[in-house]
């Protein structure tokens, strides 16, 4: 794995996609790190900040709570817990509750019992949407625990 420090002006462009692509605003930083994981794959590191860039799109890392709570969530029923930790897309009967998003904005998935977040996704409908389905896909599951990405960024310190 290939790791080194990015540009000062690399770290601005990437903050700034990043802040439009999540509609929030981050800090500057120094000492913005790439961690070239696959060829698809790469997980940016800084201070307070653990980003998983996939092809094109950026998902926050599972590990960094603070940063996955200003998500939308979802929050799915026991049964469904085995099947997304084995990357399988979320599916509209193991919905319990979930907050407002919109189609195609990164939504956390997040366990019943302990609010444990589970996986991190793209949406394939709106949360509008969502409320009168009655079965179907709604979640693409992006990154989740025990996928490669995970096992890999446990190793991945600043």
């Amino acid at each position: 794995m290939k790791s080194n420090l990015i540009s000062k002006s690399e770290t601005s462009t990437l903050l700034k996609t990043v802040s439009e692509k999540w509609g929030m605003e981050f800090p500057k930083m120094k000492n913005v790190k790439v961690h070239q994981i696959l060829d698809d794959a790469q997980i940016i590191t800084g201070d307070g900040l653990k980003i998983l860039k996939v092809d094109e799109d950026y998902l926050p890392f599972l590990s960094e709570i603070e940063m996955l709570e200003k998500f939308p969530t979802v929050t799915v029923d026991m049964g469904a817990v085995k099947f997304m930790c084995k990357g399988a897309n979320l599916m509209r009967p193991g919905i319990k509750k979930f907050t407002e998003f919109e189609k195609d904005k990164i939504v956390c998935i997040v366990e019943e019992s302990q609010h444990k977040f589970l996986a991190v996704g793209k949406s394939l409908v709106s949360s509008s949407e969502l409320e009168t389905m009655e079965k179907g896909e709604v979640i693409k599951n992006m990154h989740y625990v025990s996928d490669r990405f995970w096992e890999t960024g446990k190793t991945i310190y600043d």
